[in-house]
């Protein structure tokens, strides 16, 4: 549940314990059709929720592997769903050097690898196999690293800040999605920020997500 507000970050609280998302197992996964499947995304939040969740994250990404399906993780931190900061950072880390492309945010970069400083984030998780880190920089957009390239993908300007909850859902989406239709990964990424810019100048966690349209007006009007 979360507070709604005018401006900047609303208050979160969260009723997670015993839901029907925790009791979600590998059992579940039994029936998984994965013909035509070519990307598989997963956040930090779901292996929070409870042992079984978890083992389930970790079957997934088996099962990813073995299929030559992506993977990209969001590391999503959400303190309160964990008992244990270490055991987070632990876990955490493990889904995201088993992934392709790792999401984390500038704030995240500090918890789990002990430093603030985007290339030093990005090399912790590229020394460890990741293919692509892109760090989430708020308003100033993104920065993206692999072991051939790096470089910084510029955001968007945004009229207000009404609510954040959702930016990064949403620039998820835009890089995905793009990834997906063929475009590179500076212009998936640039996608993602709009999708994120547009986010959180509305109230609410989607209501501000546009459509196709809507966002290559947008994208073309604030190049």
């Amino acid at each position: 549940m979360k507070s709604k507000v005018s401006h900047g970050d609303p208050k979160i609280f969260y009723f997670r314990k015993n839901s029907a998302a925790s009791h979600f197992s590998t059992e579940d996964l039994k029936n998984l059709d994965i013909n035509g499947l070519k990307h598989i995304h997963l956040t930090g939040i779901f292996p929070a929720l409870s042992k079984s969740c978890r083992e389930s994250v970790y079957k997934l990404l088996k099962i990813a592997k073995e299929n030559n399906i992506t993977i990209t993780f969001d590391p999503n931190l959400r303190l309160p769903l964990w008992k244990d900061k270490e055991e987070m950072k632990h876990v955490i880390n493990d889904i995201a050097f088993k992934s392709d492309i790792v999401l984390p945010g500038i704030s995240e970069g500090l918890i789990l690898t002990g430093s603030d400083n985007p290339d030093d984030i990005a090399d912790f998780y590229l020394d460890k196999g990741v293919k692509i880190v892109i760090i989430k920089l708020g308003s100033e957009g993104a920065y993206v690293k692999s072991k051939d390239d790096s470089f910084i993908v510029k955001g968007f300007k945004v009229e207000k800040v009404v609510d954040t909850v959702g930016a990064g859902d949403g620039f998820a989406v835009g890089l995905i999605s793009g990834l997906l239709e063929g475009l590179d990964v500076k212009e998936s990424v640039q996608r993602g920020n709009a999708i994120g810019a547009l986010a959180v100048m509305s109230a609410g966690d989607n209501d501000g997500y546009p459509d196709k349209a809507h966002l290559d007006e947008f994208i073309s009007k604030n190049k």
